[in-house]
């Protein structure tokens, strides 16, 4: 990753600015802290014979804290010698796979650096100023400035970082089901004996986990695979609707009723019937369902004559029908037909392992340019990954094609293309409007520097004013002084 690091024209830009303004000097170590082995202020340097690994030691710290809360905004921290740290984490899909840092400045009361010389090492107090004397100071409006530096330089380091999906050794005939995660593994090998059968089956899962999918693929891979699949979904039409929808009607049942028309239980007849959110239909209802799944049979809305089909029916809900029944919601009778085997379909939040292979695959689904898809950042992965997914694959899939739409013609999903609401990236309101235009007027500074690698003279021409003037707002800012 070093390789990557030093080679990135972020990384060297702010490595510029970071030396010319603050005299700080920027590195990168592995999640365990390794790679600390810049001396990179002169405190360092005199304790380094005996505290040499004591800067990878905090830096090891912070990589255990940012894998804990999945921050991603940098921190600021205190050293061995007493010295400012300011560190932000470069994220992967398995988690924090480094720490980019800046050293080499105390914060703004010397006397407490000195004091924390004192207490680690055990300099002598004239020792202590003198080593505090030698190394800059930087104050709490220029460690904002710095903590961006080192943002910018972490989110470039995950950009460029290359993104491999495992491939893995799980094989099954349902192509239909993406991922190989245990919970996911359980569901196919219950399905492998499922499909053999033709007994009415409960799909059970939350909103949005593949509940429909599931049910195709026991179709498709069934004895009634060349029959009809039918689906039908109890809680979008009324009771009267969804009735007449089920069963049919004869001419002259209600108003409208011009014609005979069948039912959704004789379209499929011979096949299979996938009833969705059996748990909204009404008591009335669930009575004739039950005498369809008992016998075969159902009569007609305003019709005399029984109808008798073979269907197979396969019921799902997202709530719990047991708890249901305990409480009078749903019959007992006919929870215990349609519960002849159950499949629970986990949550996209406990199949965690599967986010890369599923968003890769919704981008191969979505993609309709002519050349090869996009490939995802790492930045953007681990946003995925870190996301709950309230609405499970459903949800996933709808922001694969979200950020398909905003990349147009780019070659890489990138983390600035996941929606806020995904990438919990809601930033504080500064507190009063002489604050909102500080710190958009440092950021334009900042970015015109960047582009000029802190050249003032061209930085003030992009900006329209004069270099003299773009001095004292530096001075005034904190940005340092002019190069």
């Amino acid at each position: 990753m070093a390789l990557t690091f030093d080679g990135l024209a972020e990384v060297a830009m702010a490595r510029d600015l970071l030396r010319r303004w603050w005299g700080l000097e920027l590195g990168l170590t592995d999640a365990k802290g390794g790679g600390y082995d810049r001396t990179s202020h002169a405190t360092c340097e005199s304790v380094r014979g005996l505290h040499g690994a004591a800067c990878a030691k905090e830096l090891a710290d912070l990589a255990v804290q940012f894998g804990k809360t999945k921050e991603r905004a940098a921190v600021v921290k205190t050293c061995h010698a007493g010295m400012t740290i300011i560190a932000a984490p470069v994220l992967g899909i398995t988690g924090v796979l480094g720490v980019v840092f800046a050293t080499g400045a105390h914060a703004t009361d010397p006397g407490a650096a000195e004091q924390g010389l004192i207490k680690t090492i055990g300099s002598t107090p004239d020792e202590a100023k003198t080593l505090v004397a030698a190394t800059p100071m930087v104050s709490v409006d220029d460690q904002l400035r710095i903590r961006d530096l080192v943002n910018a330089a972490a989110a470039a380091v995950e950009r460029a970082l290359p993104i491999e999906i495992p491939t893995t050794a799980f094989s099954h005939p349902f192509n239909e089901i993406v991922g190989d995660a245990p919970a996911v593994r359980d569901v196919v090998k219950l399905l492998a004996k499922v499909v053999k059968s033709e007994a009415t089956v409960l799909v059970h899962g939350e909103s949005g986990t593949g509940k429909e999918l599931i049910a195709r693929a026991i179709h498709y891979h069934g004895p009634r695979a060349k029959k009809p699949f039918v689906v039908q979904n109890c809680s979008a039409f009324n009771d009267n609707l969804l009735e007449s929808a089920l069963f049919g009607h004869v001419r002259g049942a209600f108003t409208g009723a011009v014609k005979d028309q069948p039912g959704l239980f004789q379209v499929a007849d011979g096949g299979t019937f996938f009833l969705d959110e059996i748990g909204d239909m009404s008591a009335a209802l669930q009575v004739k369902l039950l005498r369809v799944l008992q016998e075969g049979v159902f009569t007609p809305v305003g019709g005399t004559k029984p109808v008798r089909v073979d269907v197979r029916i396969i019921a799902a809900s997202h709530k719990d029908l047991a708890h249901m029944v305990q409480h009078k919601q749903f019959r007992e009778d006919l929870f215990y037909r349609v519960n002849v085997l159950k499949i629970t379909v986990p949550p996209l939040r406990e199949r965690v392992s599967d986010i890369p292979r599923l968003a890769q695959h919704f981008v191969v689904k979505h993609w309709r340019g002519p050349t090869q898809p996009p490939r995802l950042s790492q930045s953007a992965l681990a946003r995925l990954v870190a996301y709950g997914w309230p609405g499970n694959i459903r949800e996933l899939e709808n922001e694969m094609e979200r950020m398909l739409v905003l990349a147009g013609d780019a070659t890489e999903l990138t983390g600035s293309m996941v929606s806020t609401r995904v990438a919990g990236m809601v930033a504080p309101p500064p507190k009063t409007l002489r604050d909102a235009i500080a710190i958009s007027e440092a950021d334009a500074i900042v970015a015109a520097l960047g582009r000029h690698l802190g050249e003032r003279d061209g930085a003030a021409v992009d900006l329209g004013i004069s270099r003299a003037y773009l001095d004292a707002r530096c001075a005034a800012l904190g940005l340092g002084t002019g190069g």
